[in-house]
C-alpha cells in the first residue's frame, strides 16, 4: 500500500509492495482440492480376517554355576568335581539344546591362572556363553 502525505511536491513514485491476492486464490484452490479428496483416501475394503491368539514361548536357557575355590576347588552346581572331568562335562552341555549359560563364581583370592585354564577348557568344549558372577562392592 501506498503512503500518501500532504506535501505540494508529491512525487510519484512506484509501489513496491507484493500483491497477495493470487497467493491466495491459488491456496484457497487447494483448500478446497484437499477438503474433496480426503474422504475418497479414506475409503477401505472391509474384510473378516480369522481370530488367533498366540503367546509367546520366551524359553531361558539353563546355566551352570561353576564355582572356585582360592585352594583350586571347582563346585559343579554345588557339587565337588575335579578340573579333569570338567572337558567332559562341558561337552555334554554344550551338545544340549538350547545351550545352557555358564556361570563363574571365583573367589577375590583365586590367582586368575585357575579361572583361566577352567574358562579355556569350557570354550574347547563349546560353550559359547560364558560370564563371571560378582557382588557389588560395598
Amino acid at each position: 500500500m501506498a503512503q500518501g502525505s500532504f506535501h505540494r511536491y508529491r512525487r510519484n513514485m512506484p509501489v513496491a509492495d507484493m500483491n497477495v491476492v493470487p497467493l491466495v486464490d491459488v491456496m484457497l484452490v487447494l483448500l478446497v482440492i484437499f477438503i474433496v479428496t480426503a474422504p475418497l483416501l479414506t475409503h477401505s475394503v472391509k474384510i473378516d480376517l480369522p481370530k488367533a491368539s498366540s503367546s509367546v514361548n520366551v524359553t531361558k536357557p539353563e546355566h551352570i554355576e561353576l564355582g572356585i575355590r582360592e585352594n583350586g576347588e571347582v563346585f559343579w552346581n554345588g557339587e565337588a568335581v575335579t578340573v579333569d572331568l570338567l572337558g567332559p562335562r562341558f561337552a555334554a552341555e554344550a551338545a544340549r539344546e538350547p545351550q545352557p549359560e555358564l556361570h563363574i563364581r571365583a573367589d577375590r583370592h583365586l590367582h586368575y591362572e585357575k579361572v583361566a585354564q577352567v574358562m579355556a577348557l569350557a570354550a574347547k568344549g563349546g560353550l559359547l556363553r560364558i560370564g563371571f558372577v560378582s557382588h557389588p562392592a560395598e
